[in-house]
Parts: C-alpha cells; structure tokens; sequence
C-alpha cells in the first residue's frame, strides 16, 4: 500500500513576499462584498435596517476588548504584550474619554446616537439577534482556546478594514442626511489605527506560520474569520428585511 502523501507538507513554503500575498487575497471573501453592505453603501437601508445593523455590530465592538484580553493572557511574549494592549485602550478607552480618548465603544456609541439610538438602549444589547451573538462569541471562544499567535493571524481582516470605513464616510453624509456627522467619528478613526495594527499583527503571522503547512493553517484561520464577519451580516439581513 502507498503511504499517504500530505500535500501541504510535501509543498515549499512560499516566501514572506508570497505568503502576504496569499493573505491579502483573502480579501475577496470580505463583508465589503456582503449584499448587505452594497445596498447600505448605495444608500438603500432604510433607518430601522440601519438602526439595526449599528445596534448589531455593536456586540461586536463589545467583545472585542475581551478578544484581546483573551491574547493577552495566552502570550508569553513581553514585546507583544506592551503593543497589544493598546488595542484594548483603543476600544475601552482611557483617561475622560474626550478626543482620542474616547475609545472604539464610545464612538460606535456616539454613532448609535446620531442615528437615533438612545445609549442606555444600545448598550442594553436588546437588539443583537442570536446569530450576531453566537458568531462574536465564538471569536472570543476561538481567541481564549488557541496560540496567541493564531489568534493574532485572525486579527488579519484588518487589512481589509480601511477601504469600508472610506465608503462610509464618502456616502453615508449624502444617503443617509438625518445621521448627524458628529457620529461617524469611529470610522475615521478606525483607518490610521487598522493600518497600525495590520502592520503588527503581520509580522507576527510571517514571522511563526513558516511551513507550507503553517501557511496554509494561518489561510484557514483568516477565513474562519471572514466567515465571522460575514455571517454576521446574514443575520443582519434576515432580521431586516427588505
């Protein structure tokens, strides 16, 4: 009998230059892409769908300081640590939570405001549909369950992530008028501070995913959270329909 061949471990690894490439690809699988979000960039989400869709997201927004908590406290690498956490002061926010300050939450809550969701109302989380709900806290589950350096690779949808933040901004002042500018400060925000965790959470991809079979694991972990993204929208769009 032959023995079996494991193809990803017979394969040469592809290079750093070829490997960020790989992952870039990956982006084809982005929620940009998402019907949902097409139809809200176009202007096409009436205000309870987009209600809705802020509501929603904001778990996600909520979870995520526990997401980098849950790295932290599997990483046993110093240098990490002092970067990493700065993601969590971005969400939580520090200080008076004035200006830059604020943190993510407050400014997705400042959002949910302009467009006509009282704060107690979104932060009582009353709107998230179970669906949203299971898929965030799987990426939480998934952060606290596997090597920091995994759940670093899973943070990769931030490359991604500037280019749907300058749709918004460019369209939302025209198609959606009755949401006060003062609310889209989150996604202004967000651009220089995803660009400044992709260029980390890179490298720590490049640096430990080095076998062709690594590689290919770090490919699978990103899809998986593409996945989260995405089905995250499906519910979105099942619970407001058109």
């Amino acid at each position: 009998m032959t023995p079996s061949v494991d193809n990803d471990a017979a394969l040469a690894p592809w290079s750093r230059a070829e490997f960020e490439q790989q992952l870039r690809a990956m982006g084809k699988s982005y929620h940009i892409h998402h019907p949902f979000n097409l139809r809200m960039n176009a202007g096409q989400c009436s205000p309870e769908q987009l209600r809705g869709w802020i509501a929603n997201r904001f778990y996600y927004q909520f979870i995520i300081p526990k997401k980098d908590a849950a790295i932290l406290s599997n990483c046993d690498d110093r240098a990490t640590r002092r970067l990493w956490i700065a993601r969590i002061l971005d969400h939580d926010g520090y200080d008076d939570y004035q200006g830059d300050a604020q943190g993510g939450m407050e400014a997705w809550t400042q959002l949910g405001e302009a467009a006509g969701i009282p704060r107690a109302e979104l932060w009582s989380l009353q709107h998230v549909v179970p669906a949203v709900r299971f898929a965030c806290d799987a990426y939480v589950d998934f952060a606290r369950r596997a090597p920091w350096q995994e759940a670093v690779c899973s943070s990769l949808t931030e490359m991604f992530a500037p280019q749907i933040h300058k749709d918004r901004l460019a369209g939302w002042p025209t198609h959606y008028p009755w949401v006060e500018s003062e609310g889209l400060t989150y996604f202004r925000s967000r651009i220089p501070l995803a660009q400044r965790d992709v260029e980390h959470g890179l490298s720590v991809t490049l640096d430990y995913f080095t076998t062709r079979r690594q590689q290919q694991r770090a490919l699978d972990i990103l899809k998986f959270k593409l996945d989260i993204l995405w089905a995250m929208l499906d519910a979105i769009e099942k619970a407001y329909p058109t």
